[in-house]
């Protein structure tokens, strides 16, 4: 008797033979992990939203999890692993954290990762889908936002009262035939193209006209930011690097060294003389790199006003490190600070009120006293962009003096717009080697000052794009309001008590 024929699997050209030429009215349904981006694991993302939202202690128990995770994912079944990381990750944070860093977290991780091949084909057709085991509310924001996604399918989270409960709604983790059903339900008629990378992908894929499989190739680079339809100009999240198990484990293990480490080098910036600072902190691992020919310090005995630095804008350690490089205190003024910045900053600094004139007024008496600092971004930028410069600084003097600054952090970022800005010196510290560059540009020449005749709006946009010219980044017309509605979902406007005497705090 012959034995009975084994059902063989689907066999689906690959993506490579796809054409995206005139596909402008075509329907294409893609796969998230191994299909639209390079990588097959979702880990680093649920471990972002992890870190982001529970901290490290929540990062400790995915990470825990994430053997059992493996075990059930990849010998019993794919949608019994997911289960695990959703419960690891989501269960008992709020909705709207979760919402919150999907918005302004994810999307620099995600776009990073985008297979070029996928990428060809998906946004050369007019109607894009996605069909994905992630949770949808993990990414959505992204693909609706970045990549001009029309429909996102993903896994739906159970939730109780506002906040997840870890488990997931009916029918359950998006997988195999969880995502014909989803397809069939979505579409009257068949998608034109289908794109996948795994036998739990082959279901949906056999629904569509054509189909096309994205193997697996680690020598594959990502689509460059510069073809995305729209570009990551603002993101949120403390850490650098996308935190596979691997550096998930190293930073867990770093965080106690690196805090007592940052105690260290914030003790040595606050209690030594500023001429010593800077051979303290590359004593400490931290690099300070100098550009440029600052001017002498203006003495008041002569008559002459003092210099107005004009710094770009990447943490609030910004005038520290510009005081570090030259070897004395420089005052600043600034917005709002949290009170542990007050107290363990080395410079002066005066809050701005908001009020044109008022601030006007007491910035014209700093300078009166001698050299100040300023950043008229009003907000940090993380990515090779300057923000919109405020133009008031330009009527005040035209002793003008363009500073670029940049840094280098291999493990956290130094900035937050959802976070505690008190912890942001502390986790710049924190990196194992982190550097500063302070390039001082030529004097801003007279005859581009406000008193040769320039509007102030003028003088503050030549210095803008000196600035970007130094520093090969890009000017833009974003504004700290557009900043922080877009990652923080407000105006990014502290209300505090009044408080116009100088203080010693750090930041601008």
């Amino acid at each position: 008797m012959a034995k009975p024929k084994r059902q063989s699997l689907p066999t689906f050209p690959t993506i490579n033979k796809c054409t995206s030429i005139g596909r402008e009215k075509d329907t294409v349904v893609a796969d998230m992990d191994g299909t639209l981006l390079r990588g097959r694991s979702s880990f680093p993302y649920f471990a972002l939203v992890a870190f982001e939202v529970g901290g490290i202690l929540r990062l400790i128990f995915l990470l825990l999890s994430s053997p059992l995770a493996g075990i059930l994912y990849y010998f019993i079944s794919e949608s019994a692993g997911i289960r695990v990381l959703v419960f690891a990750t989501f269960a008992g944070m709020k909705v709207s954290d979760i919402e919150s860093v999907a918005r302004a977290v994810l999307p620099k991780f995600y776009s990073a990762d985008l297979h070029p091949e996928t990428w060809r084909v998906f946004s050369s057709c007019g109607k894009r889908c996605v069909l994905t085991a992630n949770p949808k509310i993990m990414v959505e924001a992204f693909l609706k936002d970045y990549l001009g996604a029309d429909l996102v399918i993903g896994t739906e989270i159970d939730t109780y009262k506002g906040r997840a409960t870890g488990l997931v709604r009916c029918p359950g983790i998006m997988v195999g035939q969880n995502k014909a059903d989803a397809l069939i339900k979505s579409f009257s008629s068949a998608p034109d193209i289908g794109l996948g990378d795994r036998k739990t992908d082959f279901p949906f894929m056999k629904l569509c006209k054509e189909s096309y499989v994205v193997t697996s190739d680690p020598k594959v680079d990502p689509v460059s930011l510069d073809k995305l339809p729209k570009p990551i100009v603002f993101h949120d999240g403390r850490l650098v690097q996308k935190p596979t198990p691997f550096i998930a484990l190293l930073i867990i293990l770093w965080i106690p060294v690196g805090f007592l480490l940052a105690c260290l080098r914030i003790a040595a910036g606050a209690l030594l003389p500023m001429p010593l600072v800077y051979y303290a902190f590359w004593a400490l691992g931290v690099r300070v790199y100098i550009k440029g020919s600052p001017p002498p310090q203006a003495q008041k005995s002569t008559g002459r006003t003092g210099v107005l630095f004009i710094c770009s804008h990447r943490t609030l350690l910004d005038p520290i490190f510009l005081s570090t490089a030259l070897g004395r205190p420089i005052p600043a003024v600034t917005y709002s600070l949290s009170r542990l910045s007050e107290i363990i900053s080395p410079i002066k600094t005066v809050r701005l009120s908001r009020d044109r004139a008022t601030d006007a007024a007491m910035i014209k008496k700093l300078l009166e006293e001698g050299d100040l600092v300023i950043c008229p971004e009003g907000t940090t930028c993380r990515e090779p962009f300057l923000l919109r410069f405020s133009a008031l600084f330009a009527e005040l003097t035209d002793e003008l003096v363009p500073v670029a600054m940049a840094n280098r952090m291999s493990m956290f970022h130094g900035t937050t717009a959802r976070g505690w800005k008190g912890m942001d010196p502390f986790y710049f510290f924190m990196n194992p080697s982190p550097s500063y560059d302070v390039s001082f540009l030529d004097k801003l020449p007279y005859e581009l000052t406000c008193k040769a005749g320039k509007s102030s709006h003028e003088v503050a946009n030549c210095i803008q794009r000196m600035i970007a010219s130094s520093l090969s980044y890009e000017c833009t017309s974003f504004t700290r309001k557009d900043k922080y509605r877009a990652l923080a979902g407000n105006d990014g406007i502290v209300v505090e008590k009044p408080n116009h005497a100088a203080n010693k705090i750090m930041g601008c």
